[in-house]
């Protein structure tokens, strides 16, 4: 079995949002592989539009899983707990449940149906946060940085509080 390193941003805004990571939590160790790291909650003002606040956690799995397995995945979790995906001209929306691949190994990826690293993460400082709690050394694939030097240099000014509370 050939083991992969993926990395997850799971996060939400509607509902029940602590019970919908939890599951999606237990679903993803279920069907994709062994969670190596769990970040905290964090809480975070929703980013590029305005509405209810986000809670997101970063999860680094172990998987025998390929990335487009992983999205497929990833996908169905999604889908199983009540996201609805708007088909509106709007980019941003409140969501049940968000899961996005991060990091897949060192994959540098841009398909169709998934661009890894994820284009967006060295722009969101809830990201970069949750990311330097469990891989804060990682080396970005594309930028060669650390996710603490990421972290250090991004612009977002948006605060992502720490719930100190895990799954």
């Amino acid at each position: 079995m050939e083991k992969n390193e993926i990395v997850l941003l799971l996060g939400g805004n509607i509902g029940d949002t602590r019970g919908y990571l939890r599951n999606a939590i237990t679903l993803l160790e279920q069907y994709m592989g062994f969670i190596t790291h769990q970040s905290y909650f964090y809480k975070t003002a929703s980013w590029g539009y305005d509405s209810h606040d986000f809670i997101n956690l970063a999860l680094q799995i172990e998987t025998d899983k390929s990335a487009e397995e992983c999205l497929k995945i990833t996908q169905e979790i999604e889908d199983e707990l009540g996201r609805v995906k708007e088909r509106s001209e709007e980019k941003y929306s409140d969501r049940t449940l968000d899961i996005d691949i991060i990091f897949y190994n060192e994959l540098v990826l841009n398909s169709d149906e998934l661009i890894i690293p994820h284009p967006r993460m060295h722009k969101r400082n809830f990201v970069l946060q949750a990311l330097a709690e469990i891989i804060p050394e990682y080396q970005h694939p594309v930028f060669q940085k650390s996710i603490l030097e990421l972290a250090k240099q991004c612009t977002d000014k948006s605060k992502a509080t720490l719930l100190n509370e895990q799954v």
